[in-house]
């Protein structure tokens, strides 16, 4: 019987059959490799080929899945990722950001010894009863002698400054304000101003713009006056902080004008002369003169005369004159103060002339940033409020000032008494020095003395004068600010804050500079 056979199905070839090209690629993986086994190729052969074989394989593994990307589980469409954070590993290292030349150049440390000191007695300050052995800050012209008006003051008025009267409650000081003061505060400053100056002279409260203290009112001014390499004309010694006001973000030069011991470091216009000529033959731009008067640090007056001749030469050289007057009210000698404003006649351009004024010294309001600049040019008025933008006074501190220069009574007690205090501790202070060896210029005004100490320095030098500023920090805990931060052209002068100590304090801050005296003639 025969038997019919069913038909069979074919068996499943396998995948590497179905697939020719992998069939290939194992063939030329097989015979090399048949080759090596045989021996052919030697010992280098044999372990080359296996290496690169294995490395090209996994390349092609690499790719094929790089090529391969797996459905999304969403039907929305999904941002590609970056590659960056990984390629971050393979570039190596990464430079640094970069800065601005200004920051760069703002930001190197301290050269000035002016702020190494104030730096220094930062990270170390003295206090009568928690840091007895501190540094005694007197490098700073900070008036502390009438604290304690200004407080009694505030603490009387303070709450119904802020709460009531017209303009004074929380709707007059939550909104903004304009940037160049309040027209109620300028009035109060004309009026406080006109009676600093002895009454002689009046400030009209339309040429006045206020900033948060004279540092921006000067800035402003260099903004304004001068290009960014051009020069002003300086009478040394200076203030250090005119190095930073004018300097740094206007970019405007500083030429000295040096003045001598033999004058009582007092202008005169030979030496300026001969520093405008000299700048001109260095090819440099003179745009003005910045001043201050009464001076700081030498603490002298300018006399009218002088004011006048420096007006002839301003105008003569075509160039700006800027007064910085703000210790205008802290005067304690026989000289009478004459301001800048009080010698423009009709007859002069007083579109050059500009003056900066403050509350901090005459009125001890340092940390109220109250300045002022007053100006008779428009354009310089019309720039400046501009650019109170970056420098505007808050409006709580506006209205409480403007009620404290209100009170009239308040503001002629306290300028009797403050110049009062400040020719009390000034000659106490420096007769004391005296008996100690130390001689200091004649002054009429300041909140400082003008100490001549080139009989301690050896050698009689620069470098002399900073050795024996180190000892007052390191060995009398006291910090003054050196000659050389002020540009002075003779070896050995300090300026000396004495309104940052109470009368009580000078016996101890003289015995700390006995302390160096001996020191000084003990080596010698």
């Amino acid at each position: 019987m025969t038997q019919t056979r069913k038909p069979t199905k074919p068996s499943p070839k396998p995948r590497q059959a179905q697939n020719p090209s992998f069939s290939t690629t194992g063939m030329k993986l097989i015979v090399p490799l048949q080759g090596v086994v045989q021996g052919r190729g030697g010992l280098l052969l044999g372990t080359l080929v296996p290496c690169a074989l294995f490395y090209f394989f996994q390349l092609y593994l690499k790719r094929r899945r790089s090529n391969f990307s797996p459905p999304s589980p969403s039907s929305e469409p999904t941002l590609p990722r970056t590659s960056s954070r990984s390629s971050l590993s393979t570039r190596g290292a990464i430079s640094r950001v970069r800065l601005s030349k200004l920051a760069t150049q703002i930001s190197r440390p301290e050269d000035s010894l002016y702020y190494v000191g104030l730096e220094r007695v930062s990270r170390d300050p003295y206090h009568a009863v928690e840091n007895p052995h501190g540094i005694i800050q007197l490098g700073l012209s900070d008036n502390k002698l009438c604290f304690d008006l200004i407080g009694d003051w505030v603490a009387r008025n303070l709450e119904g400054t802020m709460s009531g009267g017209v303009g004074l409650g929380i709707n007059g000081i939550a909104p903004y304000q304009t940037f160049d003061g309040v027209m109620e505060l300028k009035m109060a400053l004309s009026d406080f101003m006109h009676h600093v100056m002895g009454g002689s002279v009046k400030f009209d409260p339309s040429n006045m713009v206020l900033t948060a203290g004279a540092t921006p009112a000067i800035e402003i001014l260099s903004f304004c006056l001068a290009d960014h390499g051009n020069a002003f004309l300086v009478p040394t010694p200076y203030y250090p902080g005119f190095d930073r006001d004018v300097r740094w973000r206007p970019g405007v030069d500083l030429i000295p004008v040096h003045c001598r011991s033999t004058d009582n470091f007092n202008l005169n216009i030979t030496a300026l002369e001969q520093a405008f000529s000299q700048a001109r033959k260095r090819g440099d731009k003179v745009r003005g003169i910045l001043i201050s008067n009464p001076s700081n640090p030498a603490g002298n007056i300018m006399t009218q005369d002088m004011l006048y001749s420096l007006l002839d030469f301003a105008e003569e050289k075509n160039l700006h004159i800027i007064a910085d007057e703000v210790f205008a009210g802290s005067t304690f000698g026989s000289e009478k103060f004459v301001s800048l404003a009080e010698i423009l006649d009709s007859d002069i351009d007083k579109s050059r002339f500009h003056i900066v004024y403050g509350l901090s010294k005459d009125l001890s309001l340092a940390g109220f940033r109250v300045g002022v600049i007053c100006s008779f040019n428009e354009s310089v008025l019309a720039a400046a409020k501009k650019l109170t933008r970056f420098s505007s006074i808050s409006a709580p501190t506006q209205r409480l000032v403007t009620s404290m220069l209100s009170d009239k009574r308040f503001i002629r007690e306290y300028l009797e008494t403050n110049r009062k205090r400040i020719r009390q501790v000034h000659d106490e202070f420096v007769d004391c020095l005296s008996k100690l060896g130390i001689e200091c210029a004649k002054s009429s005004a300041g909140m400082f003395c003008w100490a001549n100490m080139s009989g301690l320095i050896r050698p009689y030098s620069e470098k002399g004068e900073i050795e024996l500023w180190e000892k007052f920090l390191s060995i009398a805990k006291i910090n003054i600010t050196p000659g050389s931060a002020c540009h002075c052209i003779e070896p050995g002068w300090f300026r000396i804050c004495f309104t940052n100590i109470e009368l009580e304090e000078i016996p101890l801050v003289i015995e700390r500079i006995r302390r160096v005296v001996e020191s000084c003639n003990s080596s010698s």
